[in-house]
């Protein structure tokens, strides 16, 4: 066993106490690498994680606790944090952890830096960067798109569930130039725990339940999201149409995009793309000819499942993703991009199979 693979790494989940907190916690329990040595929940602070947390009270956890003290003890003995913490907060704390302790590895689980462009952030999160700074030192947190500038980072920005699916369909064909990047449909839909756990009217079990609706119509968060990452991947600006939707599930999201193919390619070259990119990677699976994926076959699980079919209409395509929004969508991806840049094997942690039914 080499030094590497026996190396502990001391680890802090702030906002442990959201869905996103739980899972990482939840995952990295099985990583032999993790010794997790705080977490904070201002809310809940002095509380044991298994009073928040019932079904991880199997595990040996540190109490919760506030971020203050993490800040006051000029975040002594931590190698790595995991941010799962309201967006604007992040940026604020990062900027605390490199002026004290730049050795620390930061995995932001929020959009604080997903957006390189900071005008662009200021008008779609309603308040000007905290820490601009740093924006151009934080990778996107794409894993199996942005493995190799993942590995020298030291501030890593996850992606949104609904940016994971889409660009994990759609990257592989536009670059390969199999589909236009105009006319770009994206009909996306998600578990209710994507809204987080806040009391919210809409996420009440009465107001969501028996039911599905469309929500932020024509203005999420995660379009210019997408449009950034797709921009980046193609000779030019892509704007895309976004579509949200909440269905009633806790776990699980789908993405159904619809796309125009390029001059004289096919549904076989979207898959040739898909299969090229992709053929060397665990998580990403793309299904066989005919077999859509379903979000019941995914949940727990970071892998993420894609199908293409040709549409009904002359040159068009239709190509679908699905993921646990939990876990690819968030918790999970940033466990891999924790394994990728402390170098060890992309899997570990990971290798939960998804739990059906």
């Amino acid at each position: 066993m080499t030094a590497q693979s026996q190396k502990k790494i001391k680890t802090a989940v702030l906002g442990a106490s959201g869905y996103t907190g739980a899972d990482v916690v939840r995952l990295g329990a099985e990583h032999p690498n993790i010794e997790f040595v705080a977490l904070t929940a201002n809310a809940h602070a002095g509380k044991p994680m298994a009073q928040v947390f019932p079904h991880l009270r199997s595990l040996n956890l540190p109490d919760l606790t506030k971020i203050d003290r993490l800040i006051d003890s000029r975040w002594h003995g931590i190698d790595a944090v995991f941010c799962g913490l309201p967006h604007g907060t992040t940026q604020e704390i990062t900027k605390n952890i490199r002026e004290v302790a730049p050795h620390v590895k930061i995995i932001d689980l929020s959009a604080d830096f997903r957006l390189r462009d900071l005008e662009t952030y200021a008008q779609w999160y309603g308040h000007d960067h905290l820490a601009p700074e740093f924006q151009p030192d934080a990778v996107y947190g794409l894993s199996e798109i942005y493995r190799d500038q993942i590995k020298n980072a030291s501030l890593i920005a996850c992606p949104g569930c609904y940016p994971t699916a889409t660009l994990l369909s759609l990257i592989p064909p536009l670059q390969e130039g199999a589909i236009q990047k105009e006319d770009i449909i994206i009909d996306a839909k998600s578990g209710v725990s994507g809204a987080g756990r806040g009391l919210k009217e809409n996420t009440l079990f009465c107001e969501a339940g028996e039911g599905a609706g469309p929500y932020a119509v024509g203005s999420h968060r995660h379009a210019p999201e997408i449009e950034q990452e797709l921009s980046a991947k193609s000779s030019g600006n892509v704007i895309v149409n976004f579509t949200p939707h909440l269905v009633p599930m806790s776990r699980g999201e789908l993405v159904t995009c619809h796309v125009k193919l390029a001059e004289g390619k096919s549904v076989a070259d979207i898959r040739a793309s898909l299969e090229k990119q992709y053929q060397n990677d665990d998580f990403i699976q793309i299904l066989p000819q005919g077999v859509a994926p379903r979000t019941q076959e995914v949940r727990g699980s970071n892998l993420c499942l894609i199908s293409i079919f040709e549409d009904r209409i002359p040159g068009r395509a239709i190509i679908i993703g699905a993921i646990d929004n939990l876990v690819k969508g968030s918790s999970g991806q940033a466990l891999q991009n924790f394994n990728i840049a402390f170098g060890f094997e992309e899997t570990l942690g990971l290798r939960q199979l998804p739990m059906f039914p």
